[in-house]
């Protein structure tokens, strides 16, 4: 088992990248209140197709329809639960992948135990900071609700243990994206710190992830290519903008213009 990261070559987010502007996949996010026109930006600058459907009777019946599903719990509440719970065997039965976005977890019992329950019933992909992934794998952390006091790095042998008990792929994200199959694991560099001074970025990348795992190829380097994709254009947005304010614009327009260019940028370990 190879348990050294490597980068991911920019190639092959170029061709992820290329697969998800011809096929447009359709993304069904169940996510929280606080970033839903955000998210579904996001989805549309980078030519994939979001949509919103709550309802516990409709989620289950458009999580067939849709290409993936992504499960954000940030606003957890109990009909949210019961539409997810719906969503997920209805998107199995239809054998369309789905993504969970575990916020928060590890910090709140009920939401804790909800995550757990759900990551038995075989995500696609799981994307969290270092504090959630190594809460979600049962090992102490030390987040303060969606924030993480954990590194990204120390995270994942835990990330790799939930991916081999899960058989999703893990992306614990940081300064430091690494993404894990648990037995192949890649890095993905870029980004910057003001991306964490934006409410949404990280559930946004989530959402991007879902629309990467509907995408033909290998699971582990098309949710590498979404990290890649991500930190490209927030890296290249936060190199023009004063501030927070002035992020949200600039990084829909990088995702909207990212190129082959751009992301073949490959770093070294």
């Amino acid at each position: 088992m190879n348990t050294r990261p490597t980068f991911l070559p920019g190639s092959l987010a170029v061709t992820s990248l290329q697969q998800l502007r011809l096929s447009a996949p359709l993304v069904h996010c169940l996510t929280n209140d606080v970033v839903q026109s955000f998210t579904a930006n996001v989805l549309l600058a980078l030519g994939a197709s979001p949509a919103m459907v709550v309802d516990s009777g409709e989620a289950a019946q458009f999580s067939a329809i849709a290409d993936a599903l992504l499960i954000n719990v940030g606003t957890l509440t109990r009909p949210h639960a019961d539409a997810m719970l719906a969503a997920v065997h209805a998107a199995n039965q239809a054998g369309k992948p789905w993504v969970l976005d575990p916020v928060a977890v590890g910090g709140l019992s009920w939401r804790t135990e909800f995550c757990l329950k759900l990551i038995t019933l075989k995500p696609a992909a799981i994307r969290g900071n270092a504090s959630e992934i190594l809460a979600l794998s049962g090992l102490s952390a030390s987040g303060r609700g969606v924030d993480s006091g954990d590194d990204s790095l120390a995270a994942l042998p835990a990330a790799q243990q939930l991916a081999r008990q899960t058989g999703a792929v893990v992306a614990v994200t940081g300064e430091t994206d690494y993404v894990t199959d648990g037995e192949r694991s890649r890095a993905v560099a870029g980004g910057h710190p003001m991306m964490t001074r934006v409410v949404g970025t990280g559930c946004a990348l989530s959402a991007v992830v879902a629309a990467f795992v509907a995408l033909p190829g290998g699971r582990l380097d098309n949710v590498a290519a979404a990290c890649r994709v991500m930190s490209c254009a927030g890296e290249r947005a936060c190199a023009v903008v004063k501030g927070p304010g002035s992020f949200t614009p600039e990084f829909l327009d990088n995702l909207y213009l990212i190129s082959e260019e751009w992301l073949n940028g490959e770093g070294m370990l």
